[in-house]
């Protein structure tokens, strides 16, 4: 396949079907699924971006794997410089033990396990293990060699295996008061549907963020997110956490109340400053570590 420049509407529409695998991705990478949804954003701008600057692709599904991987290593390079870089052995022996086994141990490690592994690791182990690409076809996207790609690949196994033999050490997270003393308040009145009282809570500069829909700022734009719900009927709200973050889950009452989405929200001293809003991304929920707050 020659290379070539595919119209708009044909990479906007490949987007969307490729968004969760991209996600799964990205969240594994940064170790958080709310990341993970800023590093896909960022990788769908610079494809969009490259496209209207005539960008010719032979194979627009690796590309687009291409530009995720750049973006997740850009944001892993703003959190912490990378950690210095393994010295290569010539794992060229190293056979490719690509079973169930591997598949089913990185797909079932929680976002957190991933974190432990080195970079390199983390995308190699993720990229075959998870997402089910070919040596040959991670070392494309990621421009790693073959024995580079092996050798993470391998130690990359290893780590998470043994992590299997370690205790859980997680401690249940717990909320700040004040944190949950704003919190409950807004909760208390989304729950009540007195959206006047939420208005009196938020930012005249509020910027509303639902994500993979729309972007609302100001107080008057705004009116329209709450509307939404105002007309709805099936949620509810309650405390909890989503990858260790204080978030406000999204239930459904009308199935066993099960968590459909999550909220984060930003304060500014009393006000509410800004909303990210997860209902529209299941795929996001599906890789999340969700947790209800203790009462």
């Amino acid at each position: 396949m020659s290379a070539a420049k595919f119209d708009r509407a044909e990479l906007e529409s490949m987007l969307v079907g490729l968004r969760p695998k991209l996600h799964r991705y990205a969240a594994r990478m940064a170790g958080s699924a709310i990341e993970g949804e800023d590093i896909v954003q960022e990788a769908v701008v610079k494809a969009l971006a490259a496209h209207d600057g005539g960008a010719l692709v032979e194979r627009p599904e690796q590309w687009l794997f291409r530009i995720a991987h750049n973006a997740a290593q850009d944001h892993l390079r703003r959190r912490q410089r990378e950690r210095s870089r393994t010295s290569e052995a010539d794992m060229t022996t190293i056979e490719d033990l690509s079973a169930s086994a591997e598949t089913r141990l990185a797909t079932a490690m929680s976002l957190r396990s991933f974190m432990r592994l080195r970079p390199a690791q983390r995308s190699a182990v993720i990229l075959v293990d998870v997402l089910g690409l070919s040596l040959h076809e991670t070392c494309e996207m990621t421009g790693a060699t073959l024995a580079a790609t092996k050798a993470a690949l391998h130690r990359g196994r290893a780590e998470l295996k043994a992590m299997v033999a370690l205790p859980d050490d997680m401690t249940m997270p717990k909320l700040d008061p004040e944190e949950e003393r704003r919190l409950r308040r807004y909760v208390d009145l989304f729950n009540a549907r007195d959206f006047d009282g939420v208005r009196r809570l938020i930012a005249e500069d509020v910027q509303v963020d639902v994500v993979n829909r729309t972007r609302l700022t100001g107080k008057k734009e705004a009116s329209t997110y709450f509307g939404n719900y105002g007309r709805l009927g099936d949620w509810a709200l309650s405390l909890g956490f989503v990858d260790g973050r204080p978030a406000i889950l999204i239930r459904n009452p009308q199935a066993d109340d099960a968590v459909r989405g999550f909220v984060l929200i930003n304060w500014r001293g009393e006000e509410v400053v800004r909303i990210r809003d997860f209902r529209h991304v299941p795929y996001c929920l599906e890789n999340a570590e969700i947790r209800a707050a203790v009462a």
